[in-house]
């Protein structure tokens, strides 16, 4: 995935999008908007509250921001207690400047004509399914934030948000334990899989509310490089699987469960909503 800031899909660093979106009616939010009296106002108001908190706690640059608030935290109370809070407070600003500046140079330390080379491999295996009805965006922009879907797809089973990784091949991919967390060698992969399962529901939002329907998006990360021990495997709501398998995932979906059937006219409208919403980075 190339996307500025909120991630590199081909670094081996990470980065976390909420299970599939419910987007509701449009007629619906017209009725709550015209609804009147203080008790309509209160429920709407408390709505806006939990939302609000809901999609914060949901965005995918906050892990970044609780990195950089402990190391400031820990860098400042260790000198405040040897040289007092006014330096304190200096060297835990410095360590906050210092993590932005460290981070905006590995985030740009992969090459750019690497960065792209998994969406491109992808966008390829991608093209060979359009004669069978698969519709496919590629590098578009989530408005309000600087992330990227690397595809998006629709086609017969369904709709997918699909990041495109190219991980070290050397470091083995597993899941342990409850198959809540995914790990790439030593390294946790949890804000990658929190932002796709949250670009997914974004996209999902948006298209639903261009259409006034519910649209299903599937959060999708597929893996070149290391070996994957599964055919598919779901990690909070999120399938994790190896990209050369891709078009067999993808035609797979409605047996396993896990996508929605869509009639050609179905696919097109979804698309073309995609289309309009979701704009092209590049």
């Amino acid at each position: 995935m190339t996307r500025p800031g909120a991630g590199n899909s081909e670094s081996s660093g990470p980065h976390e999008k909420q299970p599939e979106a419910h987007v509701e009616p449009v007629g619906t939010a017209a009725q709550a908007a015209t609804s009147g009296g203080p008790s309509d106002q209160q429920g709407r108001g408390g709505r806006f509250r939990r939302g609000s908190l809901a999609a914060i706690s949901s965005d995918p640059r906050l892990p970044v921001w609780e990195r950089r608030v402990a190391i400031a935290l820990v860098a400042g109370i260790a000198v405040t207690f040897i040289f007092g809070w006014r330096i304190g407070i200096t060297v835990a600003v410095l360590a906050a400047i210092a993590d932005t500046i460290q981070r905006s140079r590995s985030s740009a330390a992969t090459p750019p004509a690497r960065r792209g080379s998994a969406q491109r491999k992808t966008e390829r295996k991608l093209h060979k399914l359009a004669r069978v009805g698969y519709l496919t965006l590629n590098e578009r922009a989530i408005p309000g934030s600087d992330n990227i879907i690397d595809h998006l797809v629709v086609g017969p089973t369904g709709v997918y948000a699909i990041d495109s990784e190219r991980w070290d091949k050397r470091m083995p991919v597993r899941v342990p334990g409850s198959k809540q967390q995914l790990f790439h060698g030593p390294f946790s992969r949890k804000e990658r899989v929190t932002e796709a399962r949250w670009e997914a529901a974004r996209a999902a939002e948006l298209i639903g509310g261009a259409l006034g329907e519910q649209v299903d998006v599937r959060p999708t990360i597929a893996i070149y490089g290391p070996k994957i021990p599964w055919h598919v495997l779901t990690v909070r709501n999120v399938d994790v699987i190896d990209a050369n398998q891709l078009r067999k995932y993808l035609r797979r979906s409605l047996k396993a469960g896990r996508g929605r059937q869509l009639t050609p006219a179905q696919a097109m409208r979804i698309h073309d909503a995609a289309s309009n919403v979701l704009p092209a980075r590049f």
